[in-house]
């Protein structure tokens, strides 16, 4: 059906332009990367962690267990990926407001009030999440934004 609107559309010459927009999307070139480089700024300091990044979907794309990580950091990498993709931003401006006294972050579905959730940007457009965790709420949140840092772009 789509396609049919779509050639009646091309055929009656009517311009289609400004009816698609153009999405930036994660590769999976893009996704090692990422996962590469948190691998290294966790393993640099001899962190166990779960890594996990997500398309801007909050989709799972690639998800890494260091052996020693707590099981407990699979379904919290996880998730703070997501969140971060979703509401693009880090999962650490949630904690803050939490924090702050904003217990309201808590009915929001699918925030995660942990700092260790980072966007993955191309530009100015969410174009994934990874998340990480295993270790302190800060340094999960500094092995995050060295992963997002290996293929951000700027806007």
């Amino acid at each position: 059906m789509r396609f049919t609107a779509i050639a009646l559309a091309l055929v009656a010459g009517v311009s289609l332009e400004g009816q698609f927009a153009d999405k930036k999307a994660l590769t999976l070139e893009g996704v090692k990367k990422v996962a590469a480089a948190a691998a290294a700024e966790a393993n640099k300091n001899n962190w166990k962690v779960a890594i996990a990044i997500v398309d801007a979907g909050g989709h799972l794309l690639y998800f890494e267990r260091m052996d020693g990580a707590p099981l407990s950091a699979v379904e919290l990498a996880t998730g703070k990926a997501r969140a971060a993709a979703v509401f693009g931003r880090p999962t650490k401006a949630y904690e803050d407001q939490l924090v702050g006294g904003r217990m309201a972050v808590l009915k929001i579905p699918g925030v995660m009030p942990f700092e260790g959730g980072v966007p993955i940007m191309a530009g100015a457009q969410v174009a994934g999440g990874i998340g990480v965790s295993g270790v302190t709420a800060p340094q999960d949140g500094q092995v995050a934004r060295a992963g997002a840092a290996a293929v951000a772009t700027a806007p």
